[in-house]
This record gives C-alpha cells, sequence and structure tokens, in this order.
C-alpha cells in the first residue's frame, strides 16, 4: 500500500505566518506525526501548496513531494500527485492536520478493503452532531457522500459522517479521478465525488471520534495536545514508569523511557529521547533528543543531543549541550555546561565549569570555576585532559592544550602550554602580602569621612 497526505491547506484561521501542519504538538509538527504513521504501511507521499518551501524543510528525505497550485480541492490535490499512484497498489488518503490517528485504526480499514476487495473504503464515524459533516448515504454496494449543505431533510438524519481517511484501490482511483467535476459554488474538485463512481464500496466505523479531528486554529491545536499527552502519560504509566504528575508533565510521542524510572514535576521529554529503566530525571528538567543510560539522575537541568550512560548524577542546573556524552559514574553537578565534550568513567564536574570541545579522561576532578577556553574569536580548538588528573578551581585551559595522565594543575592557574604526566602545573602570578596595608587604608577612609 502506498500513503498520500495532503497537506496543502492555507490555514487561515491559525492567524500564522507559518503553514498549518507544521505547528506542532508536544514539539513535534503535525505533519510529522501523519507521516510516522503512514511510514508504518507503507512508501509515503505528500501534497504540499501554501510556503510548500517551508513544509518541505520538515519532511524526510524519502519522502516524495509534489505541489498543488493553486489548491483547488482534495481531488485536484489527489491529481496533483497522479504519477504517485500505482495501479495494482492500494492507496492510503491522509492529512496532515489529523495527528492523532491510530496505527490499530488504519489497521482496521485495511483488514475490510482487502478482505472485501473493495474499490474504495471510507472510515466514518458518529459525531454528537452531524451537522456541517458529509453524510454516508449507502443503497447495497454503492456509497454517496453527501456535503451538508446538500442534504434533504431526510439524509440530514444520517448519524454516520464521512472522516476524509480513505482507502482506494490504485487502479479504480486513476480510472475515475479525472472524472470528477468543479460544477459546485467553490469551484473545487472534491474526492467524495470519487467514491460515487464505485459500484462495490464500504465503510469502517471509527469507535473514537477524537482520532479524526482535524486543527483549524490554536483552541484545537492545544485541545489535541492535551489529548495526545494524556494518551502518552497512560501509556508510560500502564508500562511501568512513574509519573509524579501528569498535569505538570510533558512528554513526546517518539520518547521511550524504561520501567521503574521516575519522572517528576514540571519536566519536559522531547524528540527521540530514550531512557532507561529505574532513572530519576526532573523536577523542571528539559530533555531533548538525548539517549540516558539505566540508574540515572537529571535534577532541574537541561539536556539536548547528549548521551548519558548508565549512574550518571546531572545537575541540578546542568547545561548539556549537543555532542556532550557522559561515561558511567560520571557526576555534573551545579551551574556546569558542556559541549562537545566527551567526559570519561567516574569524573567529576561538580560546580560552575565549561567544558567546551573536551575530552575528558576516567577519575579526572575538574574544580570549581574551570573553563576551557575552546574559542579564540574565529576557530575552536580542542582541549584534552587524561587520566586521573586534577585541574584545580578557577582554572583557565586555553586551548588547543593537553593535560597529561596524573597531572595536576593549581588553582586559578591560566595553562596555554601542554602538560607532561604526573606533573605540577601552575601558571599565574606570584603573590605580594603588603603587611597592614588595609589597616592604613581604613583609617584614612575613616578620617576623611569624619571631616565632611
Amino acid at each position: 500500500m502506498k500513503v498520500l497526505i495532503l497537506a496543502a491547506g492555507l490555514g487561515k484561521r491559525m492567524k500564522s505566518k507559518y503553514p498549518k501542519v507544521v505547528h506542532k504538538i508536544l514539539g513535534k509538527p503535525m505533519i510529522n506525526w501523519v507521516v510516522d504513521l503512514g511510514k508504518d504501511f507503507g512508501e509515503v507521499g505528500v501534497v504540499v501548496g501554501h510556503k510548500a518551501e517551508i513544509v518541505k524543510h520538515y519532511l524526510p528525505d524519502d519522502v516524495s513531494v509534489y505541489i498543488q497550485e493553486p489548491q483547488l480541492g482534495t481531488g485536484h490535490a489527489v491529481m496533483c500527485a497522479k504519477d504517485f499512484i500505482c495501479p495494482d497498489q492500494d492507496l492510503l488518503i491522509l492529512y496532515g492536520d489529523v495527528p492523532l490517528l491510530k496505527k490499530e485504526t488504519i489497521e482496521r480499514l485495511a483488514r475490510v478493503h482487502e478482505e472485501s476487495e473493495y474499490d474504495v473504503t471510507v472510515l466514518t464515524f458518529v459525531p454528537e452532531n452531524p451537522s456541517g459533516y458529509g453524510r454516508i448515504v449507502k443503497h447495497d454496494a454503492k456509497i454517496k457522500i453527501i456535503e451538508d449543505k446538500d442534504t434533504n431533510e431526510e439524509q440530514k438524519k444520517i448519524r454516520e459522517v464521512n472522516s476524509g481517511i480513505y482507502i482506494f484501490s490504485g487502479k479504480f482511483l486513476l480510472e475515475n479521478i479525472e472524472k470528477i467535476r468543479n460544477n459546485n459554488a467553490q469551484k473545487e474538485y472534491y474526492l467524495t465525488d470519487v467514491v460515487a463512481f464505485s459500484q462495490h464500496a464500504g465503510t469502517v466505523l471509527l469507535e473514537d471520534p477524537i482520532e479524526v479531528s482535524g486543527v483549524n486554529d490554536r483552541i484545537q491545536l492545544a485541545q489535541l495536545e492535551s489529548i495526545a499527552r494524556q494518551r502518552i502519560l497512560e501509556n508510560l504509566m500502564l508500562s511501568g514508569v512513574t509519573i509524579v504528575d501528569p498535569e505538570s508533565t510533558f512528554i513526546g510521542p517518539d520518547v521511550e523511557i524504561g520501567m521503574d524510572t521516575i519522572i517528576h514535576p514540571f519536566t519536559i521529554i522531547e524528540g527521540r529521547t530514550i531512557i532507561g529503566q529505574d532513572c530519576d530525571i526532573g523536577p523542571y528538567s528539559h530533555i531533548v533528543e538525548s539517549k540516558i543510560g539505566n540508574n540515572a539522575k537529571v535534577v532541574r537541568s537541561e539536556v539536548e543531543m547528549t548521551t548519558i550512560e548508565d549512574n550518571v548524577s546531572v545537575g541540578p542546573y546542568s547545561r548539556l549541550r549537543e555532542g556532550t556524552v557522559l561515561k558511567e559514574h560520571v557526576k555534573i553537578g551545579n551551574f556546569v555546561e558542556t559541549k562537545k565534550s566527551v567526559i570519561g568513567n567516574r569524573s567529576k564536574a561538580q560546580h560552575l565549569t565549561y567544558l567546551g570541545d573536551a575530552t575528558v579522561g576516567n577519575d579526572v576532578n575538574i574544580g570549581a570555576g574551570t573553563i576551557t577556553c575552546n574559542y579564540d574569536g574565529r576557530n575552536k580548538y580542542p582541549t584534552s585532559i587524561d587520566d586521573n588528573a586534577f585541574i584545580g578551581s578557577n582554572s583557565s585551559l586555553v586551548a588547543p592544550v593537553k593535560i597529561g595522565k596524573g597531572t595536576i594543575v593549581g588553582a586559578g592557574s591560566v595553562i596555554t602550554k601542554d602538560v607532561p604526566e604526573d606533573s605540577l602545573a601552575l601558571g599565574r602570578a606570584m603573590q605580594v602580602n603588603k603587611e597592614g596595608w588595609a589597616k592604613i587604608k581604613r583609617e584614612a577612609m575613616d578620617n576623611a569621612n569624619s571631616k565632611k
């Protein structure tokens, strides 16, 4: 089966300079929710139109893209992707602004379509109020979809309505898509008209209409996000994850979390993040596109595109940026920032430190206030700190520089040259003590004040 996603609409009610389908639910653009669902069933094509380049930016490279310009209805959108349709394959039609459709629903739709050998199978539902929806009119093996404005009094009583989700026989669709006409008030070509050409069509009734809810404005966007968030959190809790306060926790659809991990309040986890078992995450943590091993702890910290191995402690108030790798039993403490750095087993940076473009060995202690000076205004350079080194507090390591194994760097040093292993490195001015100077200064100030 092939999957064609219609995503060319303007979305005027969103009041946005961006296409509707790129607006995000739980950190993921709506169009990507639908593309990922489609990929579970076959090759995916997407029809884009309004601000097509923006939408294309979010699409994976393996998705075929077709341009609909101007936008003249759903039938016209399918015509624009006619080259994507194969006569010997079925075609599933989805929409870029309908992100909550479940895989199980499409599996059921596909099963009925295949077993019954229908020309077209329509996913339908029964809303509380069918007003505004196209009614499903059945006669033997024929189906006709009557738009609400065109229904007579008897047809208005029909409760079953069209969701807009279909599976077509590719052969049937190719033979009939160009037969439809735009003799309607909108002068558009409607895909619903193709259904009427079939002598052998069927329906599948959807149990939960929420699945086919679309987004027309930002109120509906927030409503669907709330539903999606509840689904995700419930699934995680049923799989053995503790969510202390679901009302304040936001976890994206591509996140995986292991058994007996605890997620504390006010935590946001996004992207393709994987968290292992027995972890303690939050409160007030934000984790994006990262991998965290077992028995790790992340408290009040920012973690982005980072790998954290087993038994690591992070935070509070740490910031781990792109390219950070923390090996087992590492401790990263308060107000420590890292970027493109690998920190070896059992090493520690507990306070007020910046490690950028650094490779830190095993059992290294990084003192408070240490900075790797990796940028000269034009280029960035690496710092290497070998196993068992001890970097004293308030040290500046001016890259490129290598600190040898077992070396001690004295507190307050500025290191500009490589240091051999097992050495003591000092790079600071000689201390000068002027005895009694402070007392004399205070007395002079007191005398000056008394004369005012």
